[in-house]
Parts: structure tokens; sequence; C-alpha cells
């Protein structure tokens, strides 16, 4: 055999090898399609019906964490206190993203983002608004008047007392939605919400307590 052919025997070995094995990638696809390919049988699954659990907590908690982000801001402007606006910026951030979330599962589920159903219907307590306050845990339109015009040290309590409660009914949906919600994903977000309000609930009790008052 010639260097050249001896020399050209490792190539061709090569491309004998990528033949196989692109060989077997055509038949594992064949007989193993895509997890991403729909199915002949659509395995793509149906949205939430209207009257579903996913569908009322993603519409309720984009309007309870709407408020508790308008309140953040409020206090965020009415103090210099470092831990009330640390605090403040966190809920904004969080609440924001995981309602512009919510809002957008509805928009892919094809589902209204508001309803004149009752709020809190999904939980089989519906709902009517009282003082401006739409949902429980919700401040009343005087409390976010008291709010604006709070500053310093009063801004800091009355906030820190609002938001209190605000996340013990925003923990206590999030916890229906986690037992009764059909998709992952307004399960797992429900559960990671119930896990994030608590523990800020624990953290917003202490900070009353430092300022010599109570939730």
């Amino acid at each position: 055999m010639t260097p050249a052919a001896r020399a050209s025997r490792p190539l061709v070995w090569a491309g004998a090898a990528v033949s196989v094995v692109a060989l077997g990638l055509v038949l594992l696809m064949v007989v193993h399609p895509s997890a991403a390919s729909p199915s002949r049988s659509g395995a793509v699954p149906a949205a939430p019906a209207e009257s579903s659990s996913d569908v009322g907590f993603a519409r309720d908690m984009s309007v309870h964490h709407q408020q508790a982000v308008e309140m953040a801001f409020l206090v965020r402007d009415r103090t210099t206190d470092e831990d009330v606006r640390r605090l403040a910026y966190d809920i904004i951030n969080t609440q924001a993203n995981q309602r512009g979330m919510m809002l957008g599962w509805l928009e892919s589920w094809d589902r209204p983002k508001s309803s004149d159903r009752p709020r809190m219907e999904w939980m089989g307590h519906p709902v009517t608004a009282s003082g401006g306050s739409l949902m429980p845990g919700m401040a009343t339109d005087a409390e976010l008047d008291e709010l604006r015009a709070a500053k310093g040290r009063d801004a800091e309590v009355l906030f820190l007392r609002l938001m209190t409660v605000h996340h013990r009914a925003g923990a206590e949906m999030a916890r229906a939605a986690a037992g009764s919600a059909g998709t992952d994903e307004i399960r797992g977000l429900a559960e990671g919400m119930v896990r994030a309000q608590e523990s800020e609930i624990s953290l917003m009790e202490d900070m009353l307590e430092e300022r010599g008052a109570s939730s």
C-alpha cells in the first residue's frame, strides 16, 4: 500500500463512522420522536377552563400583586430607612415579575386578563369589593390615602402593617392554588409564593417590633 493510500484510510474510516452515527440518529428519531414534536394523539395540554383554579388564581393574584407593588413604591418614596426601602425594592421586583408571568399565562391560554366573575370564586367563597378593597388583605382606598400622606417612621409602620395583612391573605390564596391548580406552572408559582410571603411576614413582624409597633 502506498503512503498516500495509508494516509487516506483514516479519512475513509472517519467518514464511515460519521455515516453510521447519522444513520443511528435518524433511526432513533423515527423510533423515539422528539418530546418537543407534537404527537399524533395531540399531546399539547388543553388550556385551563375559565372556571379553573389556574385561571382564577392567575387573574386574582395579578390584582393582589398590583396593589402590593403600588404600596411598595409609596413607602419607598416616603422613608430613608434602608431596611424598609430594601424590602420595598424586593416586593416591587418580585411581585411585578410574578404578575407579568401570570398575565402571560392567561394570554397563552386565551383567557381574558379581567372578568366579571366574582373575586375568589375559584376558592369556593366569592367576595365583593368593600371600601376599595377588592379582596381579603388588600388595603382600602382610605388606607392607601393614609399611606400617601405619611412620612418617615409613620409611613414605615403603616406600610409594614398593611403589607403583613396583604401577605397573609396572599399566602392563603397561594396555598389554595397550590392544592387545586391543574397546571405545573401555577402549582409551582403558588408554592414558591407561600414560602416567600411567609418569610417576609416574619421579617416585617421583626421590623415592626424594632419600631415599637405590632402587626
